[in-house]
C-alpha cells in the first residue's frame, strides 16, 4: 500500500472516531448500564466490520447507487435509532454504575453486542462513509489488490474505532462510577443524541417524500 495515502487514512479515520456522535452514546450508556462495557464495544466494531465486508464484495456502491434501497435502509436505521433512544431514555433515572450493580448474564451480553451491531451496522451514514472516504486513499498503482487495500483500511477503522470507544467507555466509568447525578445526566444526553439522530433521518427521507407526494397533487 502507498505508506503516505494509508497514514493519511490513519489521521482522518481517528479524527472521525474522536467525533462524538451515536457511537459515543451507546458506548457511554452500555459503559453505565452493564458490568461489562466489552461486548457494547464489539457490536460496535461488527457493524463496521460488515460495512468492510460489503465494501470489498462490492456492495457497498451498488446500495449507494440505489437511492431506493438506502432510503429504505435509512428509515430502518432511523427507527432502530430511535426505539433504542427511547428505551435509553425510560431507564436514565437508575443509570449508575458500582461495585454492586449485578454481573451482566450471557443472554443481556449477547443482546448489548447484537444492538450495538446494529447501531453502526444498520445506519447508512456508515455504509456512505466507506464508500465515500475509502476509495479515496487505495492506490491502483500499489502491490495488493484494490478489494485487499479496501479491507485492510476498513479493518484499520475498526481497529481505531474500537480502541476510542474503549477509552470513551473506560474514561465515562471512571468519572461517573462514583457520580451517579452524572451518571444519570449523561444517560439522558445519549438517549437524547440518538432520539435527535433518529428524527433527522427521519426527517431526510420523509420530507423529499412528502414534498414529491405534495407536488404529485
Amino acid at each position: 500500500m502507498n505508506p503516505q495515502l494509508f497514514f493519511a487514512f490513519i489521521v482522518v479515520a481517528v479524527a472521525l472516531a474522536c467525533t462524538p456522535g451515536v457511537d459515543w452514546a451507546y458506548s457511554i450508556t452500555a459503559g453505565l448500564r452493564q458490568r461489562s462495557f466489552v461486548p457494547a464495544v464489539a457490536g460496535l466494531c461488527g457493524g463496521y466490520v460488515l460495512h468492510t465486508l460489503l465494501m470489498v464484495a462490492g456492495l457497498a456502491a451498488l446500495l449507494s447507487g440505489l437511492p431506493g434501497v438506502l432510503g429504505w435502509l435509512t428509515v430502518a436505521g432511523a427507527a432502530y435509532l430511535l426505539w433504542l433512544g427511547i428505551s435509553t431514555l425510560r431507564s436514565w433515572r437508575g443509570a449508575s454504575f458500582s461495585p454492586a450493580d449485578a454481573v451482566g448474564k450471557p443472554a443481556n451480553q449477547l443482546r448489548t453486542f447484537l444492538q450495538g451491531m446494529g447501531t453502526s451496522g444498520i445506519n447508512p451514514k456508515g455504509l456512505l462513509f466507506y464508500v465515500a472516504l475509502v476509495p479515496q486513499f487505495v492506490s491502483p498503482e500499489a502491490a495488493l489488490p484494490v478489494p485487499v487495500q479496501s479491507g485492510l483500511l476498513g479493518l484499520t477503522f475498526v481497529l481505531l474505532a474500537g480502541t476510542v470507544y474503549t477509552c470513551v467507555a473506560l474514561l465515562a466509568r471512571k468519572l461517573l462510577q462514583s457520580r451517579p447525578g452524572a451518571a444519570r445526566t449523561v444517560t439522558l444526553a445519549s438517549g437524547i443524541i440518538m432520539v435527535a439522530l433518529g428524527v433527522v433521518l427521519l426527517s431526510e427521507q420523509l420530507v423529499p417524500l412528502v414534498a414529491g407526494l405534495t407536488g404529485q397533487a
